[in-house]
């Protein structure tokens, strides 16, 4: 099987789906032969339950066919790990990858767009899949020609009422039976239609099905480990100080610095203050860095509905070294695993310190 590219980067395109059943390819062969995708399936969930996203710390290791078929296999492990934070935070994590790919696709120049070595999507692909060619027209605005109109039925059936004020349909300028949005606005909708389409059908059974019991428990050391990691987050110790000078040395570098940064970047730093109980005005105001447009979705996607913190933690010290985040270690960072332990550790010495003096 030599699948197109694109699908690989784009998983759950009708047309990547249905290459899929057209090689007729069973899951259930993939998992008792050890095929790679089923590695680079439990890495999928894995990313995505502990960092908010499905992107491979090791893209090298990875063929396009492993990347197409680990979807599926990803479905079968969340459906078995049969927990709702679980399909949630997979969809999410799915949804966001997307986006961060898209816009990447969006930013290339002409000459990466012309090498086949590089399949890129642009905004009809999303469009076209998800019905709404007819729904979305560019029109010029007041801040530049990327302002469009949405059909009111497409954009109520989209947007959330948990979004924001910014997103009730009274507070926006209806007319002709269209609604205007911003680009990353209208992002925003079509992540929403990826993490639905994603959502779909999550949980299913998978035992009781023909071959799903030998399935199930092919698989069970994959899920006893996944759930695992979706717990692991509860072990983190909690902190509800913000003091920036006790940051670890990888999180004053990202929030030091100036320009954008690297998605897998941005998402670091904000799950971090997140979890220290921040919202994104309150990031916004203080770290402009992070302010790029996608930080209000981005911390409202990592804030925790019960209002704990944040619902990922920051990446483990082993994946922000993995992606080059990892930089002026000291002493403490010898000793730690996580930016969260080395923050708790920073800040239970300060008032050890205060307390003596």
């Amino acid at each position: 099987m030599r699948p197109d590219p694109l699908y690989a980067r784009y998983p759950f395109l009708s047309a990547a789906r249905a290459a899929v059943q057209e090689a007729d390819i069973s899951p259930p062969r993939l998992v008792t032969e050890g095929d790679p995708a089923v590695d680079r399936a439990r890495e999928r969930v894995e990313r995505a339950l502990m960092s908010g996203t499905v992107a491979s710390e090791t893209p090298e290791r990875w063929s396009d066919r492993d990347e197409l078929l680990s979807y599926p296999i990803a479905r079968i492990l969340v459906s078995l790990v049969d927990v709702r934070a679980a399909v949630e935070k997979y969809a999410n994590a799915e949804a966001t990858t997307a986006f961060e790919r898209l816009r990447a696709d969006l930013a290339a120049d002409d000459e990466e767009l012309r090498s086949v070595s590089t399949p890129r999507a642009d905004l009809s692909t999303f469009l076209d899949e998800f019905d709404l060619d007819d729904a979305v027209r560019r029109v010029g605005g007041e801040r530049g020609p990327d302002d469009f109109r949405v059909d009111v039925d497409a954009y109520l059936r989209l947007a959330d009422a948990d979004w924001g004020a910014d997103w009730r349909l009274v507070n926006r300028d209806l007319a002709d039976g269209t609604v205007p949005v911003e680009r990353a606005e209208l992002h925003r909708l079509l992540r929403e239609a990826v993490r639905r389409r994603v959502a779909e059908g999550l949980p299913f059974e998978v035992r009781g099905s023909a071959g799903g019991d030998a399935l199930a428990e092919a698989l069970d050391d994959d899920v006893t480990a996944l759930r695992d990691r979706l717990a692991e987050r509860d072990r983190l110790p909690s902190v509800d100080v913000v003091d920036p000078e006790r940051f670890p040395p990888c999180m004053q570098a990202l929030l030091d610095g100036e320009g954008d940064l690297p998605a897998h970047s941005a998402f670091a730093a904000t799950a971090f203050l997140v979890s220290l109980g921040l919202d994104a005005d309150d990031i916004a105001a203080r770290w402009p860095v992070l302010d790029d447009g996608d930080l209000s979705y981005r911390a409202t996607v990592l804030a925790d509905e019960g209002g704990g913190g944040s619902q990922y933690p920051a990446p483990s010290c082993a994946t922000m070294d993995a992606f080059g985040d990892c930089v002026n270690p000291d002493e403490r960072c010898e000793t730690i695993d996580h930016p969260r332990r080395y923050y708790a550790a920073a800040v239970a010495d300060a008032e050890s310190a205060d307390g003596a003096d």
